[in-house]
């Protein structure tokens, strides 16, 4: 599973943000980018992953190539073949569900893009994890995948050309590389030599209840805009509206959405989970500002009897 509910928390805001003051009123339409926009991680995720894919292939043909030179050493003739046989790369390559969907995916084409896969393959073969690696010619399953993992998280992941690459593709995707990123850890860290076919191919949603909480909190927000901006603007009395963030306001509609609209979801986790939106995404005083007014609005509904909570805790 790669999306937790609060990525999906921003991909909402994201697209709420996006239409703001647009002209569109055509919901459907909306919902569907919102769709395509969370489903479009994945093509991320097997960008990512093919990638690794391509540097082992860029790594088998510089030991073909230097081989090949004219007063090629006793060391080019006889090359540690070391990092282009570690057991990840083959697993990877073996699994048929995951190898079938690169070759279906369209935005992948490194063949158009294979300047990105030397400047990662020279990053590799220049970092200290490498070289430490190549001082011997055998290994075992768990020293490959410990390197295969070490390599990832410190020379593959951070490399800023990459990120540059990536953001020049698709530029929602900057906000997806720490979840996709942390998915090909966590599956790496879990892979042995007996692992399912089903491995690297991870479900996007944890359930079908996730994808139906986008859907429902993105549709509810934008119904209910009317009169959730006056619950806003009752208690922003003494704030020029035009000094409030956007992406504040968007997060406000979203948590009073979620408290007015969403009866098994616990008032703390709303709150935590827009406070926490906000310190990565808003300004440095956007979190205290939220919590301010959700917090006035918490105690109205109690007092009200308008907060809707089912279960015990919820409140």
């Amino acid at each position: 599973m790669m999306l937790n509910r609060r990525h999906i928390r921003v991909k909402v805001m994201q697209t709420i943000y996006a239409f703001r003051g647009s002209e569109s009123d055509d919901l459907k339409k909306d919902e569907k980018f919102l769709l395509f926009s969370i489903e479009n991680m994945y093509s991320l995720y097997l960008l990512m992953m093919s990638l690794l894919l391509e540097v082992q292939k860029r790594a088998v043909q510089d030991i073909e190539n230097k081989q090949k030179k004219h007063l090629a050493t006793s060391e080019d003739k006889n090359p540690n073949r070391k990092f282009v046989n570690n057991q990840v790369f083959q697993l990877i390559a073996q699994n048929e569900a995951f190898m079938e969907q690169i070759k279906d995916n369209s935005s992948i084409n490194w063949e158009l893009d294979n300047e990105y896969i030397d400047i990662i393959f020279k990053a590799i073969t220049k970092s200290d994890v490498y070289n430490d690696y190549m001082q011997t010619r055998t290994s075992d399953f768990k020293e490959d995948k410990d390197v295969f993992i070490d390599i990832f998280k410190e020379v593959v992941a951070p490399n800023d050309k990459l990120y540059d690459y990536i953001e020049d593709k698709n530029l929602t995707w900057l906000d997806d590389l720490p979840t996709v990123n942390t998915t090909i850890l966590k599956l790496l860290r879990k892979l042995k030599l007996t692992s399912s076919k089903g491995h690297f191919t991870p479900k996007l949603y944890k359930d079908t209840e996730d994808k139906q909480f986008a859907i429902d909190l993105f549709t509810k927000t934008i119904l209910n805009t009317k009169g959730i901006n006056e619950e806003i603007a009752q208690k922003t009395k003494n704030w020029d509206a035009d000094r409030i963030a956007s992406l504040d306001y968007v997060l406000l509609q979203m948590g009073i959405c979620e408290l007015q609209h969403f009866p098994s979801i616990p008032v703390k986790v709303t709150i935590n989970e827009y406070l926490e939106i906000a310190k990565e995404y808003s300004t440095p005083k956007s979190s205290i500002f939220i919590n301010g007014i959700l917090d006035k609005l918490v105690k109205e509904y109690k007092k009200t009897d308008k907060l809707n909570k089912v279960g015990r805790g919820l409140m």
